[in-house]
C-alpha cells in the first residue's frame, strides 16, 4: 500500500511539472510572436498636416537587405532630432526658418550635411543613405576584419520622398 501511495504521488510530481514546463514553453512563445511585431507603417503619418505655422521634416531610410544595420543619429542644426533606422522613417516639426540637417558618420563627406530652408506649411524629405563598404580591412581571407559606419543625407523633392516614406514603418526617431 505504501509503494502504490509513493507512485501515484510521483506520477502527480511529474505530471506537475510537465504542466509547468508546458505553461513557461507558452510563455516564452507568446513573447517571441509578441518581439516579432511589426512597426506601424508610416503612410497614414503622411496624411496629417504640420501643426499651423509649422514646417515638417521627414527623416527615412530605405530597407535594404544588404546595407548596413547600424543606426545614426540625425541632427537638426547640431542637435539630435532622432536615429536613423534601415526602413524606418519618422518626422519632426519645426518652426520655419534655415535649418541644417547632418548625419553622425565615421567618414567626414560635404554630403553628410544638406541646408534648406522651410516656411509654414512646408515639408522636407531627408533619405539617410549608408556607405556600404566605404570604410574595411583587415581580415583578409581568413575573415574577420572591421568595417566603419559611413552615413549620408541627401534631400528630396517632396513627390518623390512621400512615396518612399509611405513605403517605411513608422519609428518615432527614438524619441
Amino acid at each position: 500500500m505504501t509503494a502504490g501511495l509513493a507512485a501515484r504521488s510521483k506520477a502527480r510530481i511529474s505530471g506537475t511539472r510537465f504542466y509547468a514546463w508546458f505553461a513557461a514553453g507558452g510563455a516564452s512563445l507568446l513573447l517571441a510572436i509578441a518581439g516579432c511585431a511589426q512597426p506601424p507603417p508610416a503612410a497614414p503619418y503622411l496624411a496629417a498636416a504640420p501643426s499651423p505655422g509649422m514646417a515638417r521634416i521627414w527623416f527615412y531610410r530605405d530597407l535594404n537587405p544588404n546595407d548596413v544595420l547600424a543606426e545614426a543619429y540625425i541632427r537638426l542644426n547640431g542637435a539630435v532630432a532622432g536615429v536613423s533606422a534601415a526602413g524606418g522613417a519618422f518626422y519632426r516639426d519645426v518652426a520655419p526658418g534655415r535649418y541644417r540637417i547632418s548625419v553622425d558618420s565615421y567618414v567626414q563627406d560635404p554630403h553628410n550635411d544638406a541646408d534648406l530652408v522651410l516656411g509654414p506649411g512646408m515639408e522636407a524629405y531627408a533619405k539617410v543613405l549608408p556607405l556600404e563598404n566605404f570604410v574595411q580591412g583587415g581580415g583578409g581571407a581568413v575573415g574577420g576584419g572591421f568595417r566603419r559606419n559611413s552615413f549620408v543625407v541627401w534631400l528630396y523633392p517632396p513627390e518623390i520622398g512621400r512615396v518612399a516614406v509611405a513605403n517605411s514603418y513608422f519609428t518615432a526617431g527614438g524619441s
